[in-house]
């Protein structure tokens, strides 16, 4: 026998746990009987990190294989996901690897473009390629009956004289455990087919070599490998959400600790980074960012995300001060400084938003009013409600907009004007609808009306209605690859059930369900107030003055069971293409109403507008797309199947029917959209990069820094060049200088200019479509391609 195992993170608990045992694993391993395989962390969820989430698994793993063991597998391993990422093959390409074994979608039915052979040449967005084998009956076995699985190979699959093929077995979850019963029956099998068949225990990498020395003959396939499981792109929200914001924390993190490192400000705390970086590799398991676990697991994740989150809270903080340090306060008393960090290597135009307070309480009755400025020129600002209910001139939610420099600290001086009141917002009178910029707000509906490019409208009316859509208690969404039939449209409250709702605590309280809340130079804000069934939601838009995104808040209180919510954009006739951001590349998404995913952002095109509508997120996943005579988009915001609630024989009575079953994200939750129209090459040009700004944004704090010393006067790093996105500034993983991965995102070759100003590095870089490009800088001022794993490229 030659044992089989993957998942550096089992291997690290039995290190930690069975010191004993590890050694004994070593010594199997040494003498070639035990073999390690895959190379990653654990075996996440494939469809929904990003490019570079993916990329840590086998920068984690495959170090720590090498260090315990001196060895370093070849094969990536995903047995048990449902659907892969095509963006993977680049990855599995650039951290030494050439072939990728996986079990699902098993059966061809499933799967949106079917294999050509369950061995082939899988074919990455920027044309990296690896061998890929779906390994037929999947990856476990009862115990003792392991032959028969093999027999019913050799007979169904073999008996066309198929040159060969591969079965896995084991018994457990993972096929992880071989049997003493079954080893005996399965080496008779050997001996039974020997003049039939050359049957033997092998390795993963060893089957890939043999497949080679056939060389011709192995077909191609260029697609996504799903999909499968199609409600696990949306299940328990709460975990995505999280996940999200954990990966969009630790990068911008990693980038902010770099710029200070590189100024001198600090060391880069690398060993502090690794337990928040095993966090975030932990929340990609594919039972829990799939949201296909117990309750339990659920809330153990999330736990164990905060636990993550709060690492990385202090050392950005760290990081934010220290490239804070030298700012110089304002030097008139009452004046408030505003300092914004940008982390991306371009300028950034932002409506920044920051909350802070007076030097003292104002209980004269007088209103403090701000006005923000940059040197000697005045920014558009205005002042929103706070974050807290007191009604005390004190706490200031101060917003303005403005375009910061690359990779920089910049200062704003809030000055202070006292009116005699508070000045109050009076809306318009027997208005029905509200038009700023290219939006219109029907103030009826409480829905987006129109979106216009060039007097062109992009949407049709009633547009951001959620949706109740029917469903059952599957979680994985094993039975059908489509939610379509609607149980039940959102509504505008009454004035009556609004002021409810808002919790408006005056005698016989009546509330517009539909109002303007906020209005000033750089917004206005519309809120509106919706109900279905048992579950309500407050919708925020916030619609910028001077051009850009709309902002659509969702805040859904969700009552509903075995139901789905989406939210509908009904867009105008002519669209037809739907895209969406992928692992280092843009996938071409089904338009038959199936349901889908994406990663930050998602684009509908019309070849005869030429013109596109973009929708960034910042934590869900799921969507479906119909094309037609009136094309929609659904987005994807929550279900409430069971917990783990898996069919049995395909039956949708899931639940047991003489009891009370917990559902899935039931209570509040909150959903955050950006939604763009434009010219189609501007927006793909433009959408990779802005999805990175929402997710990570600039870092605001009002802070008075004591002045002592300089401030930086540079940027850390700049990325000249359209259609190229740093996705991520480090240090190197053995401390030797920093590394910086780019990204070339619309598909064509492009030229970008690197400038590491600390380090005098200027340099001029090619990118090939989809490229994922790793740089390594040193302090010398040399910049040295490497593979993902940070190793020098060998010419």
């Amino acid at each position: 026998m030659v044992f089989n195992h993957n998942e550096s993170l089992l291997y690290e608990w039995v290190e930690e746990y069975e010191p004993a045992l590890f050694e004994r694993i070593r010594r199997q391993v040494k003498a070639g009987r035990w073999h390690v395989m895959g190379g990653w962390y654990l075996q996440p969820d494939c469809n929904l990190p990003s490019g570079e989430g993916f990329v840590r698994q086998a920068l984690v793993g495959k170090a720590y294989f090498r260090d315990r063991f001196g060895v370093e597998p070849t094969t990536a391993i995903n047995f048990d996901p449902f659907g892969h990422d095509r963006g993977l093959v680049q990855i599995i390409a650039k951290t030494g690897s050439d072939s990728y074994l996986f079990c699902r979608p098993w059966i061809d039915e499933y799967i949106e473009h079917p294999f050509p052979a369950d061995t082939f040449r899988w074919v990455g967005y920027d044309g990296s390629e690896v061998l890929g084998c779906r390994a037929k009956e999947h990856y476990s076995s009862l115990i003792g009956v392991g032959h028969e699985k093999i027999q019913k190979h050799l007979n169904q699959y073999m008996a066309d004289e198929a040159p060969h093929g591969m079965v896995l077995w084991g018994v457990g979850n993972h096929g992880g455990g071989p049997s003493r019963r079954d080893l005996d029956r399965i080496n008779q099998l050997i001996a039974d087919v020997a003049d039939d068949f050359d049957v033997l225990h092998s390795t993963p990498e060893a089957y890939f070599d043999h497949v080679r020395t056939g060389g011709k003959g192995i077909p191609t396939y260029a697609h996504d490998i799903r999909p499968w499981g199609v409600g696990c792109y949306t299940t328990q929200a709460l975990i995505k959400q999280k996940y999200r914001r954990l990966e969009n924390t630790y990068f911008q993190t990693e980038k902010m600790l770099a710029h200070a490192a590189l100024h001198g400000r600090l060391d880069y705390p690398n060993d502090e980074l690794k337990p928040a970086l095993k966090t975030l590799l932990f929340a990609q398991f594919h039972d829990i960012l799939p949201g296909t676990s117990i309750q339990p697991v659920e809330e153990a994740s999330l736990e164990k995300m905060g636990h993550g989150l709060d690492v990385l809270s202090m050392l950005r903080a760290r990081a934010y001060f220290a490239l804070a340090r030298g700012q110089k306060p304002p030097k008139q008393e009452g004046r408030i400084p505003v300092l914004v960090y940008n982390p991306h290597p371009y300028p950034v135009d932002a409506i920044v938003a920051c909350e802070f307070q007076l030097e003292d309480q104002n209980w004269t009755g007088t209103h403090t009013a701000f006005t923000v400025w940059r040197g000697r020129k005045q920014l558009p600002a205005q002042l929103e409600t706070e974050a807290s209910s007191l009604k005390l001139d004190w706490r200031k939610n101060l917003v303005f907009r403005v375009t910061l420099p690359p990779a920089q600290m910049s200062a704003f001086e809030c000055r202070p004007q006292v009116l005699p009141s508070k000045p109050t917002f009076k809306p318009p009178k027997n208005k029905t609808t509200l038009r700023v910029g290219d939006a219109t707000i029907n103030l009826k509906t409480g829905l987006l009306d129109a979106l216009s490019i060039d007097k062109q409208n992009v949407l049709r009316p009633n547009a951001t209605r959620p949706l109740i859509i029917h469903d059952n208690s599957d979680s994985w969404g094993m039975l059908g690859r489509s939610f379509g039939k609607v149980v039940r449209r959102f509504r505008p409250m009454t004035a009556t059930e609004a002021a409810q709702f808002a919790g408006i605590s005056a005698h016989m309280p009546r509330l517009a369900p539909v109002r303007i809340i906020e209005d000033g130079p750089v917004r206005t804000v519309v809120e509106a107030l919706l109900k279905a069934e048992d579950s309500a939601i407050q919708m925020r838009y916030d619609l910028p003055k001077d051009g850009g995104p709309i902002g659509v808040t969702v805040r859904v209180h969700w009552n509903e069971k075995d139901r789905f919510l989406k939210l509908e954009l009904p867009l105008a006739a002519g669209f037809t293409k739907l895209h969406g951001q992928a692992a280092f590349g843009t996938s071409t998404l089904p338009t038959n109403g199936d349901e889908t995913c994406a990663g930050r952002w998602v684009a509908v095109e019309s070849l005869d507008q030429g013109s596109t509508l973009t929708v960034i997120n910042d934590g869900t996943y799921g969507l479906d797309f119909k094309r037609g005579a009136n094309p929609r988009l659904r987005l994807s915001l929550l279900r409430s199947p069971a917990y783990a609630g898996h069919p049995i024989h395909e039956s949708e009575v899931i639940t047991p029917q003489d009891r009370y079953s917990p559902r899935i994200d039931q209570g509040e939750r909150l959903f955050r959209f950006w939604i763009q129209a434009g010219p189609t090459a501007e927006r793909f040009r433009d959408i990779d990069r802005e999805a990175m700004i929402r997710n990570e944004p600039p870092m605001a704090l009002s802070f008075f820094s004591d002045g002592q010393g300089d401030a930086i006067q540079e940027t850390a790093i700049r990325l000249d060049g359209v259609g190229v996105q740093l996705v991520a500034c480090k240090a190197a993983e053995d401390g030797q200088g920093f590394v910086v991965r780019m990204h070339e995102t619309t598909g064509r070759k492009r030229t970008a200019r690197l400038r590491v100003p600390p380090l005098g590095l200027d340099e001029k870089l090619t990118l090939t479509p989809f490229e994922a490009k790793t740089i390594r800088l040193t302090p010398d001022g040399r910049a040295t391609e490497t593979d993902m794993l940070e190793r020098p490229l060998s010419l």
